[in-house]
């Protein structure tokens, strides 16, 4: 299953855009509020640094893309419904961003660091708006749509704990749906301190400090500063990092990732998502406005950040906040292949901690199922089933069921 991100903010502030820009789909993009209705899903990527040029192979991805020396892992990316104040009350269209929330395994919190966007989520001129107010509104949204499952199921909880049912397992019973486990919230107990037992005294701002908490453990977050290139962008940045300096905060310009993306679609370019320079193909083939498009991009986004953020920011809600690994399964350890002499076909994200007979799940059942060892394609070594498996690792799975990976 490929990892979920949910992309979530205020309406405008670009995160259809950043969609549009990451999965190349055309989502409807326009200046009232609640353009977004209904969640949008696409395939976007994760990009990784390849390991065929290390072993001086060429290679034939099969589940992912190789593009000059870097894979291109499928990520599902789900462009939420923009939130307003209120809407863990069911203001707006909060109950639909609920459900679908809990799919994602981390969040990309999207603002118009222009200042852009008004209180009720409508285009203004930029820095009327105020970016700390509007990802201070949401993110309380998203707490109280903790605490309120947690309030009114109160009474089912303190039940399900006289019946002998522990805390953290009565907290999933409720939670389920927003996609907390055990363990994240045996993390916020241990990080709020406070005590499982006591549940039915916790006081109300105890209990709000244990749905921030939880909220951040269970649905990592990121910021994008997005549109960057637009006045006061740059100072409301530093404030933002300033506020938020617990959270990673990239900055980004969906609109000019996008209109790299189509150029290159078109024959135009020559760019590579997430690299810090594209190349004009023929100057001749550009009108006068795509060509002041494109200087516009190089000087006032990738000159000034290197990068326009939106494959970056990606990358580091996997990589950092997730903390996947990418790992390479092979049949054939000595010619890096699959069944079909396909070379270095597949690659998988792994999350951090799994170990040989995580990755045989993943890659299928019955080779779970009689799994002996692996063999460690850089060394030779064989590794039990219970070796934790380090980032770029290629490894040949060993099972009594006669398949390999």
């Amino acid at each position: 299953m490929p990892i979920k991100i949910g992309l979530i903010g205020k309406t405008n502030t670009g995160k259809t855009t950043f969609f549009n820009s990451a999965t190349l789909q055309s989502a409807e993009v326009s200046t009232y509020p609640f353009t977004t209705k209904a969640p949008n899903i696409g395939i976007g990527n994760t990009v990784t640094l390849c390991v065929h040029r290390e072993f001086k192979v060429d290679d034939n991805p099969k589940n992912s893309a190789c593009v000059n020396g870097w894979r291109f892992i499928p990520t599902e990316l789900i462009d939420l419904p923009g939130l307003i104040k209120g809407a863990w009350a069911g203001k707006g269209l909060g109950n639909q961003f609920l459900s679908v929330a809990a799919q994602s395994d981390a969040l990309l919190h999207i603002v118009d660091a222009s200042g852009g966007v008004d209180a009720e989520g409508r285009i203004t001129e930029p820095g009327e708006g105020d970016p700390l107010a509007d990802l201070g509104d949401i993110e309380e949204e998203l707490v109280m749509w903790y605490l309120k499952l947690i309030e009114s199921n109160r009474l089912r909880i303190s039940r399900l704990m006289k019946s002998g049912t522990e805390l953290p397992t009565a907290l999933v019973e409720v939670l389920r749906g927003m996609g907390v486990k055990d363990f994240h919230v045996k993390m916020t107990l241990s990080e709020t301190n406070l005590k499982a037992e006591n549940f039915e005294n916790w006081p109300e701002d105890e209990m709000k400090r244990f749905a921030w908490v939880l909220r951040d453990i269970s649905k990592p977050t990121l910021i994008v500063a997005n549109k960057m290139d637009l006045p006061t962008a740059s100072e409301n940045f530093k404030r933002i990092r300033d506020e938020y300096s617990d959270m990673i905060v990239v900055p980004s310009s969906a609109e000019a990732e996008l209109t790299l993306r189509r150029a290159e679609q078109k024959g135009l370019i020559k760019y590579v998502p997430g690299e810090e320079r594209f190349q004009i193909l023929d100057q001749r083939a550009l009108t006068d406005r795509q060509k002041w498009a494109l200087s516009y991009i190089r000087k006032a986004v990738l000159g000034e950040y290197m990068r326009t953020g939106v494959q970056f920011a990606i990358n580091i809600a996997v990589f950092k906040l997730l903390r996947m690994n990418t790992v390479y399964p092979v049949y054939d350890p000595q010619k890096l292949s699959d069944k079909h002499g396909n070379v270095l076909p597949d690659v998988y994200l792994m999350p951090s901690g799994s170990n040989v007979l995580d990755l045989a799940k993943e890659v299928h059942s019955e080779l779970a199922k009689g799994l002996i060892y692996a063999i460690d394609v850089r060394s030779n070594l064989r590794l039990p089933a219970d070796y934790t498996i380090k980032d770029r690792d290629v490894l040949s799975i060993v099972s009594t069921s006669r398949k390999k990976s």
